[in-house]
């Protein structure tokens, strides 16, 4: 049986932000929340996602990728700055598994605090996600995830904004990380670049 994929499908600026400055509780992408106008700003409706309205390419992609979603790991920092998710989780059928050094403050049982590490979150991830993949948000989780070599695939969302601050999609990462270039989608407000990782 083939293992359930590990990947990344985020919205990123064009100077690789995945947020912009004063990230944070109540205040979500700080002032980069134009990186998410392309959920919203089209006539199609997500099939997985209920409120989305996308264009219809954007459409194709954003719910190709969220079929694909048995279970999803996040950082504590994406975890904080969107409000916990509300008690639930990103993804609407889907677990949330929340990588922190630190105690977090109550949980509900749709969500579950992993402290030992990437290694840890992502195994607890892949056996709640059965046949389906994990998904990553955040990019501390992602680029730890990047240096122990467990991501399969990376996807950005690259919106045609350069934010000029705010959190990088990608931290340092120890040495060059190969990607092949899988697919490129033109979207009115966004391009979807799908990336494999080389190994």
């Amino acid at each position: 049986m083939e293992m359930s994929k590990v990947f990344s499908a985020m919205a990123v600026s064009a100077d690789g932000y995945v947020t912009g400055r004063g990230p944070g509780p109540g205040r979500g992408l700080g002032d980069g929340g134009m990186l998410f106008d392309w959920y919203f700003d089209g006539d199609t409706p997500s099939r997985v996602f209920g409120g989305f309205k996308l264009s219809e390419p954007s459409a194709r992609v954003f719910d190709a990728l969220a079929g694909r979603v048995g279970a999803v790991v996040a950082g504590r920092n994406t975890y904080e700055d969107s409000d916990r998710f509300g008690g639930g989780s990103p993804h609407p059928a889907a677990p949330l598994f929340v990588l922190s050094h630190r105690p977090a403050p109550e949980m509900t049982d749709r969500q579950t605090l992993v402290t030992a590490g990437i290694g840890e979150a992502v195994a607890a991830a892949r056996e709640a996600a059965g046949d389906k993949d994990v998904a990553l948000m955040g990019g501390g989780v992602v680029t730890e995830a990047l240096k122990a070599g467990m991501v399969d695939e990376l996807v950005l969302h690259q919106v045609p904004v350069l934010l000029g601050a705010g959190r990088p999609y990608f931290q340092e990462l120890p040495e060059h990380v190969r990607l092949r270039l899988v697919e490129v989608v033109p979207a009115p407000g966004v391009t979807h670049l799908h990336y494999e990782v080389e190994r």
